[in-house]
């Protein structure tokens, strides 16, 4: 007697996307994954263009702090698809990974392009069938998906099980235009509202900072907002920071703004070095050198460091180049005034997505029975560093053994 081979249909061409799809078809289901875009993975590939950074080494208690709040639920489908499995799972594709000196682990390769294609072809081999320009826009009053294809045609598509894995609102044009929102609010899903994560800030810079150092790294620092504290390499640009410092304290700046209007964090700017031995190499005499050549050898700052520390802050004091105690404390203690956060159109993540308490522990809708989510579209969000894949997989591999287990 032939058994009925069940159908599972995959909403989104990413890499939560993509990884359901090869586990499902490992286990002998009939997949088709629907993607917006022409070809899949868009946003993955992206990633990619700086080095496409997997996950991280961090020991277990580190690594999942890095998802605050959302860190509890996290954890067990963390465990269950963890980095070294991911990166078990990286080598077996013929991308051997590495892990460099901040723990960030890469493919050899240190592109997203050699992966993606070693990807697509196990899928291939697998049978998994991709869809292109299907725009997904609901179900219909039988609960089948609705698609509308490039040319207008509507498609109506009734799989056995289906994973929605539609990604956040960032990067727009690359497929994720977050309007997944729309539909899920309308069926009655609560949604925390999507905001830009791993976004840069809105400074109001001089106009020598925007058009002499933009573009400058302010390396070695440390960040403070609050009570929060973080290290690393900020980027000055014409609007304000990014980086990754930036990106850390992302969720404390959009919390101050979201209350005051305005966010204030601190940098310290000689991060190596404490207060008094720096306040004493100010203290010597600065004889006929130029402010600019007697901070970069006393101080040790580099000229945008420099431009940084002598930038009229909001306040309207001036840094204090005569008082070495005071200069040291600014240097260690350096106020920016943030007015804002760079728009979803070029953030990396999205914060908010679908809220927990719509969702089974196997990552199901629970007033969509057979209607799984994962990846970005759930309400959680990490700094970059490698934490965004993997929680992306991680969520994506737990809910293909909940559609697994739900079509058996």
């Amino acid at each position: 007697m032939t058994q009925l081979i069940k159908t599972c249909a995959i909403i989104g061409a990413g890499p939560s996307g993509l990884m359901a799809a090869e586990k499902l078809a490992e286990k002998g289901y009939r997949v088709t994954v629907y993607d917006r875009m022409a070809s899949p993975g868009r946003k993955f590939l992206l990633a990619g263009r700086g080095g496409l950074n997997l996950t991280h080494t961090d020991e277990p208690d580190e690594f999942m702090a890095q998802y605050r709040e959302a860190s509890e639920w996290l954890w067990p489908y963390i465990e269950q698809f963890s980095p070294d499995e991911l990166r078990d799972w990286c080598d077996g594709l013929g991308e051997e990974s590495f892990a460099g000196s901040s723990g960030r682990v890469f493919p050899k390769s240190f592109k997203a392009s050699p992966l993606l294609r070693a990807w697509l072809r196990r899928l291939d081999a697998l049978g998994v069938t991709f869809c292109a320009r299907h725009d997904w826009h609901g179900w219909d009053n039988s609960g089948a998906l609705m698609f509308r294809l490039a040319d207008g045609q509507e498609v109506l598509i009734k799989p056995d099980v289906t994973l929605l894995a539609l990604g956040g609102a960032s990067w727009p044009k690359l497929g994720a235009d977050g309007g997944w929102t729309r539909i899920l609010e309308q069926s009655g899903i609560a949604v925390t509202p999507l905001q830009a994560a791993n976004a840069g800030v809105l400074v109001e810079w001089s106009d020598l900072m925007k058009t002499r150092f933009a573009g400058a790294a302010i390396k070695r620092v440390v960040a403070t907002c609050g009570q929060s504290q973080a290290k690393g390499e900020a980027i000055i640009t014409e609007k304000g920071f990014e980086g990754g410092v930036i990106y850390s304290l992302g969720p404390d700046i959009r919390r101050q703004i979201e209350v005051d209007g305005r966010a204030l964090i601190h940098l310290d700017l000689r991060r190596d070095l404490p207060l008094h031995i720096l306040t004493e190499r100010l203290s010597k005499p600065r004889g006929k050198m130029s402010v600019s050549t007697w901070l970069h050898k006393a101080a040790g700052l580099a000229p945008a460091a420099i431009a940084l520390f002598r930038e009229e802050r909001a306040t309207g004091t001036k840094a204090p180049f005569d008082d070495p105690v005071e200069m040291a404390k600014l240097l260690k203690n350096l106020p920016i005034h943030i007015h804002g956060i760079a728009g979803l159109e070029r953030a990396i993540s999205t914060a908010g997505g679908i809220a927990l308490s719509q969702l089974d522990d196997h990552l199901m809708l629970i007033n969509r029975p057979g209607v799984f989510v994962a990846g970005e579209m759930l309400d959680w969000e990490a700094p970059t560093g490698g934490y965004l894949l993997q929680a992306c997989f991680s969520t994506s591999v737990a809910a293909a053994a909940g559609m697994i287990d739900w079509l058996n």
